[in-house]
């Protein structure tokens, strides 16, 4: 089999240092806030929504310049640049304004990188690799999103709970990740069929991009909608009767397993069916669902909590190479922030469904409501037509 481009391990390799740059931090915030700050939870939780909100807009906007200007690379570098500018912030943060402009700020940065990075991952990728290419910096990315909190529970036991001790250090990989991208990676050329510039965004959207695009971005709307946000995961546990304090951890286990299934999962999506493939991928949510949903003990929820992770290493580097191979070379950073902002308001609406549900009814029925998504996802998945538009490079 063909190596990867060293492009894509480079790609790789920032994603994994600005998670675990972001993740030492995230993963402390509520509890600084709260705690040190003497925030609110539901001033957490309106912050929270604030930032997400910010980064979903952003990310169709970068996607399209990104098309407009011919050049990803820069566009990138500024997006893990503000998102390592912010990092001093968060320890800086005496009160909660300042707090809010770090985090602004952060998914800001956030929103402008991820169109434009995926869509250099396409860019740099043979077609033929594209899954592999899409699944290692997926798994990459995940190993910074354990390996991040790990650190923080470690420095926070070394150092008696010294929030800001622990964020000045998380301010050292999130610079590394800028400039390793800085110079290490050379963007590739773009093809003179692609250098005349026209605007991504116009009232011809929907007939510019084919409907085998828009296919591909109702299922993976369809699949948000199944799998919600993954706090209910940590909720579950801790109903579970796990230790308070090593509650956190399940996410790690969750963390490690898609980081380890990830790449293994993208490399196979290069030689068979992206559909097939889906839908088994939304099987083992069905069955990670099925299993969160009975009240039945830590064995019980660590099967559905390595279901979840097995689903997630499956399916998201695998949607992304769709969006890759179903979208116009000249219009892939629009396609994924399109993708990218349909899938994140699909997510905030599961989410907040899926706490309805749990407030009224119990966990038992939100898990039973995203396996019943999973079977109306499988169910369009199977009437929509999903056919690459090009499979040529760049």
């Amino acid at each position: 089999m063909p190596k990867l481009p060293a492009g894509i391990w480079l790609l790789g390799l920032v994603s994994m240092l600005m998670d675990i740059s972001s993740e030492m931090i995230h993963s402390l915030l509520p509890l600084f806030m709260v705690t040190a700050l003497g925030t609110s939870v539901l001033a957490v939780g309106i912050i929270e929504g604030l930032a997400e909100s910010t980064a979903l807009v952003v990310k169709v906007f970068s996607g399209a310049l990104s098309d407009y200007l011919g050049r990803r690379k820069g566009l990138a570098v500024l997006g893990y640049g503000l998102g390592a500018l912010s990092k001093p912030l968060f320890a800086l943060a005496g009160g909660i304004g300042l707090l809010v402009g770090a985090r602004l700020i952060d998914r800001i940065g956030k929103g402008i990188r991820g169109a434009p990075r995926d869509a250099l991952v396409a860019d740099i990728a043979p077609a033929e690799l594209r899954g592999a290419a899409f699944g290692l910096r997926q798994s990459l990315d995940t190993v910074g999103a354990f390996l991040g909190p790990l650190l923080a529970v470690g420095l926070m036991l070394l150092w008696a709970n010294d929030f800001r001790a622990v964020f000045w250090v998380a301010v050292i990989p999130g610079f590394m990740a800028v400039a390793l991208l800085w110079f290490g990676l050379k963007e590739p050329p773009r093809p003179v069929s692609q250098q005349v510039r026209t605007n991504p965004i116009r009232r011809d959207m929907l007939r510019r991009l084919p409907g085998a695009y828009w296919a591909v971005v109702s299922i993976g709307a369809l699949f948000t909608m199944a799998r919600f946000s993954e706090a209910f995961l940590v909720l579950r546990a801790e109903q579970s009767g796990i230790t308070l304090a090593l509650v956190p951890l399940v996410m790690v286990a969750m963390n490690i397993v898609y980081a380890a299934s990830a790449y293994p999962f993208g490399a196979w999506s290069d030689r068979v069916s992206h559909r097939a493939l889906l839908a088994l991928g939304l099987l083992v949510l069905l069955l990670a669902d099925l299993a969160l949903a009975r009240d039945a003990g830590i064995a019980n929820l660590m099967a559905g909590i390595a279901l979840w992770g097995i689903h997630m290493g499956m399916t998201q580097g695998l949607l992304a190479t769709m969006v890759a191979d179903t979208a116009p070379a000249s219009l892939r950073g629009t396609a994924f922030g399109f993708f990218n902002l349909v899938s994140g308001l699909a997510m905030l609406l599961a989410s907040v469904l899926a706490g309805l549900l749990w407030d009224t009814w119990g966990a038992s029925a939100t898990f039973h409501a995203g396996a019943a998504f999973c079977v109306i996802s499988l169910l369009a998945l199977s009437v929509l037509r999903i056919r690459p538009a090009q499979r040529q490079r760049g």
